[in-house]
């Protein structure tokens, strides 16, 4: 029975998967901020604290994900990481947001000789992996979290300010967009009143993508040892630390590296289904 007969639309199957994509993104993603706040006020135990009594403990109803070859417990560091891991990914997305929109609309609106050499520079930036220009930063300014959060930034700017630049670019040839330029509004006035709120929905969807780079970014940046230096709990240092014993005690390998696989999964299915909630292209096909 076809979709005409039925009354309903042929895109009623792909509807569900979106929504369940961005249902089960949004709560993954909620999830792990939950366990970021409630790390502030409670953990089970101090997740800095070294006990040689307790190395190596098994999952126990003491130590939930048992403790490492400190004697430290590991779901408390696994909570205490997600603070980490949340604040490096705020951060840097929010320093290619501030720097990559106002970059991608200029480039726009610009003139076009101003519009190419934003695009060019994007082009060279864009040949700079995040991890690798972090790795970079690190070498000269010395690893830390403030160094890991600028690099991630920096090397995520050139994905907003193309997406804004096209988004913007086709603001501009819409009627509303045109006759304001005929009533003399300013640039700078069509850029605020009518730009900046319809490319919103593109900026928040490549905020969702960005986070889940900046994820991966911090706890490689972590094992490698650039990114959060110790004590403070990060993903990635708790993978660089179950190295030697990935063989004899694998759990302390696999609950931060679920931690980050689950964290980037949820950014991903949180960035798809806003994009495809967000872009009126998909909604003849919902």
């Amino acid at each position: 029975m076809s979709a005409l007969e039925t009354g309903r639309p042929a895109g009623g199957r792909r509807g569900r998967r979106i929504e369940a994509g961005l249902v089960v993104g949004g709560v993954i993603v909620l999830g792990i901020i939950a366990m970021a706040l409630v790390s502030f006020v409670w953990t089970p135990h101090d997740p800095t604290l070294v006990d040689p009594k307790a190395r190596l403990l098994e999952p126990s109803a003491e130590y939930w994900f048992g403790t490492d070859k400190f004697g430290r417990d590991v779901f408390s560091r696994i909570m205490v990481g997600s603070r980490t891991t949340l604040f490096v990914g705020f951060v840097a997305v929010g320093v290619a947001a501030l720097v990559g929109v106002p970059l991608g609309i200029l480039a726009a609106m610009g003139s076009r000789w101003f519009g190419e050499l934003v695009m060019r520079g994007n082009d060279l930036l864009l040949a700079f992996p995040a991890l690798l220009l972090a790795i970079m930063f690190a070498t000269v300014y010395g690893g830390g979290t403030l160094v890991a959060m600028v690099a991630i930034g920096i090397a995520t700017i050139p994905s907003f300010a193309r997406l804004v630049r096209s988004g913007t670019l086709q603001v501009l040839r819409t009627e509303y967009a045109m006759a304001a330029r005929a009533a003399g509004r300013t640039p700078f006035a069509i850029g605020v009143r009518h730009v900046l709120p319809n490319v919103s929905s593109l900026v928040i969807v490549q905020a969702s993508v960005g986070f889940a780079i900046a994820v991966l970014a911090e706890a490689a940046l972590s094992f490698l040892g650039y990114g959060t230096p110790p004590p403070t709990p990060s993903w990635g240092r708790m993978l660089q630390e179950s190295q030697e014993l990935l063989f004899s005690a694998p759990r302390l390998a696999v609950f931060p590296g679920a931690a980050i696989a689950l964290a980037v999964l949820g950014f991903n299915l949180l960035g798809d289904g806003l994009r495809d909630r967000f872009d009126p292209k998909l909604e003849d096909r919902r």
